[in-house]
């Protein structure tokens, strides 16, 4: 049956895309600054600066393969495509486990952001913060079920408020207290930072740089993924980078080392921004010092909880691909029509970071053990789609490519090498990595192994999605739709269905609503409840569609009988495609069609579309167009 939001909509613009590669890319510097300059000391801000390099190579490698092959699935699609199932199963399972470690640790730093702000020090410590972290997730979990938040709205006011934010400490830092040489006196290569600190290190510095995956899943959703992609995510990179070592630089430079240590991996490591604010404030009138200190936290609770929300819609467009492709069961590709995301993929998103939250704290030092594990998934990720999208330039040469990144394949083969080897620097000095990171993937493939044994697939074939053969071609394509609409369960699910049409080829909609006048009265009778009833259901028809981009023209006409205004409005407008409705109670009456129906397929000037119901789903009286 017709679904209200049976796929995924492209309505991103490119700056739309910008601000969310920036929002989605930039928040992680408010977990990741304090884990990285807790090892990294006073390199700090030349390790985030190296693993930024390493990240632009990635993104070359991602912009290609997403302007190629614009669908939600990011890394896991290319190598899925370049190679096998199996190999694109664990690229996507490694990815989902990272973004599960970005939730977790949002919100485990959400409550350290909160104390800084309004002074409540019993949030910073164990095992509340992880209390009210687990709080969160499952809190906003439970308003992704039954809602969908306007996610691009809020992209780019998180992106503002993260912008902002850094750009005041960064101006302020410079500007009243930077030292260069408390940036650089702290810095002893080989004894502080050691060696093997470094090690530790840049591998926890792909933690500054999260999001990349999550904006390549919006491929799905970009209106023009060819050309806004590319631009948009390496419009949003390279402030991120740029941004990172600045406030790397004046964080280093507010707290410098001293005996191995800083003040900024230590007594601020879990909200390392508001750390520098506090610093900052006491070079500043002491109002306005509590200002940026309270103005920096804040913001800092505000992209956090962006965070989770955006990453648990990540996991789900995630795993929506999987499950497509016949790697997760089917309930994670069944999307819920008011929240766009499968109910199955946030109950385990929520459940599974809840878990990892609690673990790590029962292990000891949290947010160092997250982070080590994501590490594993993300370089292992990251290393697969290079070699992926080198390997579809072999296998398939006349792919479409709007964005062939340039530097190809000299550039892959430096990202992967260098990912590869940041990879296995994370597997030799984190625990996590190498005990959990293995466990994951072994987990994974054996639910991926019971999934395909249950459907009688190969394992090791390709499974493509079934998809809808509503416009064959572009010969089919349905430039104009004419809906008759009415209020009710059917006329919605019916409109659903000719957005979705139109939203695949940029086509109009012109929704009709008849209002049938009685035999016994003029047409030009007063009739105030019918006309009032017609202009609540054209309005809400203009509202669902400009959700998705679809534009909706709205028509009231009377009539003595839909059917003919349904025809002679189709001849008017010169429509391609009649898109109806045909309710269960007809076939209980021994007819297939209502007599409008019946009517529209008789005497229409073009193409007919009619959605016929099961018993016993969305019983109503009366069908899409009205009651004949």
């Amino acid at each position: 049956m017709a679904r209200r939001f049976p796929g995924l909509a492209r309505v991103l613009g490119e700056r739309s895309l910008a601000s969310v590669a920036f929002g989605e890319i930039g928040s992680s510097l408010y977990f990741a600054l304090g884990i990285v300059a807790l090892y990294a000391l006073g390199l700090t801000p030349w390790v985030l600066l190296l693993a930024g390099a390493i990240f632009v190579l990635v993104a070359l490698a991602y912009a290609e393969g997403t302007a190629a092959i614009p669908e939600p699935g990011g890394a896991a699609l290319f190598v899925r495509r370049a190679y096998n199932d199996p190999a694109g199963f664990v690229t996507g399972w490694a990815l989902f486990l990272d973004y599960l470690i970005v939730i977790a640790l949002a919100a485990l730093f959400v409550p350290h952001y909160l104390a800084a702000a309004v002074g409540w020090d019993a949030l910073r410590d164990s095992p509340w913060d992880v209390v009210v972290g687990v709080v969160i997730v499952l809190g906003l979990a439970l308003i992704r079920l039954v809602r969908r938040p306007q996610m691009y709205a809020l992209a780019v006011f998180v992106a503002i408020t993260a912008f902002v934010a850094t750009a005041v400490l960064i101006v302020l830092g410079l500007s009243l207290s930077f030292s260069f040489d408390a940036v650089t006196s702290g810095i002893d290569l080989g004894n502080d930072p050691s060696w093997d600190e470094v090690a530790f290190a840049l591998p926890l510095a792909m933690l500054a740089y999260t999001g990349l995956e999550t904006v390549a899943n919006l491929a799905a959703e970009a209106r023009e993924p060819g050309r806004t992609l590319p631009r948009s995510l390496f419009a949003g990179i390279s402030a991120v980078i740029v941004v990172s070592f600045l406030v790397g630089l004046v964080g280093i430079s507010e707290f410098p080392v001293q005996d191995g240590h800083t003040g900024l991996g230590e007594e601020w490591r879990l909200a390392p921004l508001a750390g520098i604010a506090d610093a900052i404030g006491a070079d500043l009138p002491a109002f306005l010092g509590d200002v940026l200190r309270v103005g920096i936290a804040l913001s800092g609770v505000v992209v956090l909880l962006a965070a989770v929300t955006t990453s648990m819609s990540g996991a789900g467009r995630l795993s929506y691909s999987l499950a497509r492709h016949a790697m997760l069961p089917r309930a994670f590709e069944r999307l819920n029509r008011r929240t766009l995301l499968s109910p199955a993929a946030i109950l385990t998103t929520a459940g599974v970071a809840s878990f990892l939250l609690v673990f790590s704290d029962v292990a000891g030092r949290p947010s160092v053990i997250l982070a080590s594990l994501y590490s594993f998934g993300v370089l292992l990720a990251f290393t697969a789609a290079q070699l992926a999208v080198l390997r579809l330039r072999r296998l398939e040469p006349d792919l479409r490519r709007p964005f062939r990144a340039p530097g190809m394949p000299y550039t892959a083969y430096v990202g992967a090498v260098a990912t590869a080897f940041v990879w296995c620097l994370a597997l030799a000095t984190h625990g996590a990595a190498r005990v959990v990171g293995p466990l994951w993937v072994v987990g994974g493939l054996v639910l991926f192994v019971a999934v395909r044994r249950s459907r009688g697939l190969s394992l090791t074939g390709h499974v493509e999605p079934a998809e809808a053969d509503l416009v064959p071609s572009e010969e089919g394509a349905y430039n104009r739709i004419l809906v008759p609409v009415k209020l009710g369960a059917i006329g919605d699910e019916v409109l659903a269905t000719a957005i979705r049409l139109a939203e695949e080829r940029g086509g109009a909609i012109t929704a009709l609503h008849v209002v049938r006048v009685p035999l016994d009265k003029p047409l030009d009778a007063e009739l105030i409840d019918e006309e009032e009833r017609a202009e609540s259901s054209l309005a809400e028809a203009k509202l669902l569609a400009a959700e998705h981009g679809v534009t909706v023209e709205g028509a009231i006409v009377r009539a003595r009988a839909i059917g003919e205004a349904v025809v002679g409005t189709a001849r008017e407008q010169e429509a391609d495609l009649i898109l109806m409705g045909s309710a269960p109670r007809w076939r209980r009456q021994s007819r297939f069609f209502s007599p409008t129906v019946d009517y529209v397929l008789r005497k229409a000037p073009c193409e007919v579309m009619v959605i016929a119901y099961p018993q016993g789903v969305l019983e109503e009286d009366g069908v899409a167009a009205a009651r004949p």
